[in-house]
């Protein structure tokens, strides 16, 4: 029982631990902004505030569709429901499929899962996310959640293009040890 306890808690900080604190941070500081900006704006829609000249506002959206405000079509409850999915992927993914728990595959889950969460947290209180950051030359307003998300999907992407697939590497050294315990001659006294 104490062995399998020590092998959960091992598990439980080898893998989980740093992702949960990041997530845990990206939570908080999106849905202490979108706080803010409910008490600074106010909860009409549309609202707006200048930051920085014609470049950067404050504009309150009530977005019912995913990320940037695409696919506005009123299907909360669907990108709901494909949140917790993908949410639920990500980290399976995570677990069984990449190379170790590397810190940048660490900080990705984290910055992707923390966002998740702060965007489905919104469509479970209000029906929609709050967005709120508005570039005026990028085609979208968003939030904290969704630049976590993004910037996580972005590095993990580039993060695994750099360095292959580990399922890869496993295997070609499964494959060394494997092709060296054949090739040994039975007759030679093992180590």
């Amino acid at each position: 029982m104490t062995n399998s306890r020590t092998t959960l808690r091992h598990e439980l900080q080898r893998y989980w631990l740093r992702p949960a604190v990041i997530a845990a941070t990206i939570l908080a500081f999106d849905q202490a902004t979108k706080a803010w900006v409910l008490n600074t704006l106010g909860t009409v829609e549309g609202t707006s505030r200048p930051l920085i000249g014609d470049w950067l506002s404050l504009t309150l959206i009530h977005n019912t569709g995913i990320a940037f405000g695409m696919f506005d079509a009123g299907f909360s409850h669907v990108f709901t429901a494909t949140s917790l999915i993908i949410s639920l992927g990500a980290m399976y993914f995570y677990r069984y499929h990449l190379p170790g728990p590397h810190l940048i595959s660490q900080v990705c889950l984290g910055l992707i899962v923390g966002g998740a969460i702060g965007n489905i947290i919104d469509r479970l209180r209000f029906g929609y996310v709050i967005d709120f950051v508005h570039v005026h030359w990028f085609p979208g307003i968003f939030n904290v959640a969704d630049s976590a998300i993004t910037v996580g999907v972005a590095v993990l992407a580039l993060f695994l293009l750099l360095t292959g697939d580990g399922d890869q590497r496993r295997a070609g050294s499964d494959d060394a040890l494997l092709n060296d315990l054949l090739n040994q001659d039975p007759r030679r006294p093992g180590p």
